[in-house]
């Protein structure tokens, strides 16, 4: 049957879209996941990949073309089949791919129907959406509704971390919340079983447990969690009874260990010898939260009279990686060892900086940062030197007209870089605002993806610790980085003496494939006419 795919809204403020690219033409085959064409949004050109197997059929908006979010962007379906039908008829809304709806029922029906499993009437399989264009597996970082409680359709179900924030998922659907397939503080891929809603009292054991065996999500090693299976628990005595005596047990007749394979992987990572940890599953079965709690325990003893015995324990705790942290690690990686950094060093003098920083302060309502006035006089500098402002792609530079500054913000997770848009044209004070705003919701977690997207250059500033100087690692796209360094009291030469002055010093990470050092270093010295002379900023 064929699939209409609509316009797909890519980011929370797109509106309309523009095909920058097919990857896909009309008579070829299209496999789930693969990438049918590169959109351009009002954010970023970003790639669009198939929900759907098949032939594509029909492009409805060729490159080049823009159209409205939920227009018909193209149709998937059999080779040969008749689709006069669909074309040009009103774009239908149970199709639109959206990246922040779960699989619908349909495509969990398909995963069912193998193994000859029924979905009730009313049931809804939800399963973890994809909350970001980067997203491979997200983190339920709280759940806002428990089972047994009843949903309405636009309630927040849960909070999900992303690699790029923590977001709120809400119901699609309304009924009750009958099983939870990911407790809080795991993690799944895209698709994975998170949650069963229907009508209350319905059975949905069978179905829980045979999705999560044959859609190839990952599966929890938690017993599955229904509204039927709370009521047949087995009292709380007889449960630390049980496990009691099967703890024990932890091999079969055979001297065979009962181990899940998650555990036995996670058990060879850390050197953990089975053998001396006790299962907590079924028939002593060892599982996840008996490796990752294992302590093994200290035999020592003096082999010789008079021989000085340590009396302190190694002590350590093992903190799994948070999504935003594998984000981080995955895309500096990306970034060190696949554009060839270098380093521009320089060192300002800050007298004139400091007076007008304080004489601007001085404006009623008005609090300016030196960090304010350094992305300022970036975004003015970038406008005179676009190179530095560009991006690199296999077939082509791309200069940036306009100006979009990454602010690199400390938060405890790790690090995220919110985006001043059209810093260029912005006041020093509308600046400090906008850092100001962007940080306070990145320390709270509540930037959305669009308020990351779209750096064409990023300061970093650890002056306000007290660090003098470093470098940082290119966030790409971008093509270079700013490191800020604190201002420094020290002695100075002027005019042939030695005073006390006021630097700061500034490193500058450049991509040598799109940045030359002709071309930092000229950068540089734009930028230094504005740090050092900061009333030019005004004109």
């Amino acid at each position: 049957m064929a699939e209409i795919i609509n316009m797909p809204r890519l980011s929370d403020t797109m509106e309309e879209g523009t095909v920058a690219t097919w990857l896909k033409k009309v008579g070829d085959k299209v496999s789930e996941g693969d990438i049918l064409a590169e959109i351009e949004t009002d954010k970023a050109t970003m790639e669009f990949e198939s929900f759907h197997e098949g032939t594509l059929l029909y492009i409805g908006v060729q490159e080049g073309q823009t159209t409205k979010v939920d227009e018909l962007l193209a149709i998937i379906g059999d080779k040969d089949e008749d689709i006069s039908g669909l074309i040009g008829a009103s774009s239908t809304p149970n199709k639109v791919e959206k990246t922040t709806k779960p699989a619908d029922n349909e495509s969990v029906k398909e995963v069912l129907a193998n193994v000859n499993v029924e979905i009730p009437e009313g049931v809804t399989v939800v399963t973890m959406p994809r909350l970001s264009d980067t997203m491979e597996e997200g983190t339920v970082a709280s759940w806002l509704k428990k089972i047994g409680d009843k949903v309405s359709e636009g309630e927040i179900l849960a909070e999900i971390e992303t690699d790029k924030a923590t977001m709120e998922f809400e119901s699609f659907q309304s009924g009750t919340l009958l099983y939870i397939g990911i407790n809080a503080g795991e993690s799944a891929k895209i698709d994975s079983l998170l949650a069963i809603i229907g009508p209350a009292g319905t059975d949905v054991s069978n179905i829980a447990a045979n999705f999560t065996a044959n859609s190839g999500s990952v599966k929890s090693e938690e017993p599955i969690k229904t509204v039927e299976t709370q009521k047949q628990e087995t009292p709380k005595q007889e449960v630390k009874e049980t496990v009691a005596t099967t703890a024990a047990i932890k091999t079969s007749s055979n001297g065979r260990l009962f181990v899940s394979p998650l555990a036995k992987k996670i058990a060879d990572e850390k050197g953990i010898n089975l053998s001396q940890v006790k299962g907590s599953g079924e028939n002593g079965r060892i599982v996840k939260s008996d490796v990752e709690n294992f302590v093994p325990s200290v035999q020592s003893s003096v082999a010789s009279v008079g021989k000085f015995v340590p009396a302190g324990q190694e002590d350590f705790e093992d903190i799994p990686n948070s999504q935003m942290r594998k984000a981080i690690a995955k895309a500096l990686t990306n970034s060190k060892f696949t554009a060839p950094h270098y380093y521009l060093n320089v060192e300002f003098d800050m007298e004139n900086a400091i007076a007008f920083r304080t004489q601007f302060n001085t404006i009623p309502d008005t609090k300016i940062s030196y960090n304010d006035m350094v992305v300022k006089a970036c975004a003015l500098a970038l406008k005179q030197h676009p190179q530095v402002n560009s991006q690199w792609f296999a077939d082509k530079m791309r200069l940036n007209n306009h100006v979009h500054i990454g602010v690199a913000v400390a938060v405890p997770d790790g690090l995220v870089v919110p985006v001043v848009k059209f810093a260029n044209e912005q006041s020093l004070p509308q600046i400090g605002a906008a850092v100001k705003d962007l940080a306070g919701k990145a320390r709270n977690k509540k930037l959305t993806p669009a308020e990351m997207e779209g750096s064409t250059f990023t300061v970093s500033n650890l002056g306000m610790f007290g660090i003098e100087s470093f470098t940082s690692i290119i966030n790409q796209p971008n093509s270079a980085i700013l490191s800020v360094g604190n201002i420094v009291e020290k002695p100075v030469v002027k005019n042939g003496q030695i005073v006390v002055g006021n630097t700061m010093k500034l490193s500058l990470a450049c991509d040598h494939r799109t940045v030359d050092g002709a071309t930092g270093a000229k950068f540089l010295q734009t930028l230094k006419g504005y740090i050092e002379n900061p009333v030019t900023m005004l004109v």
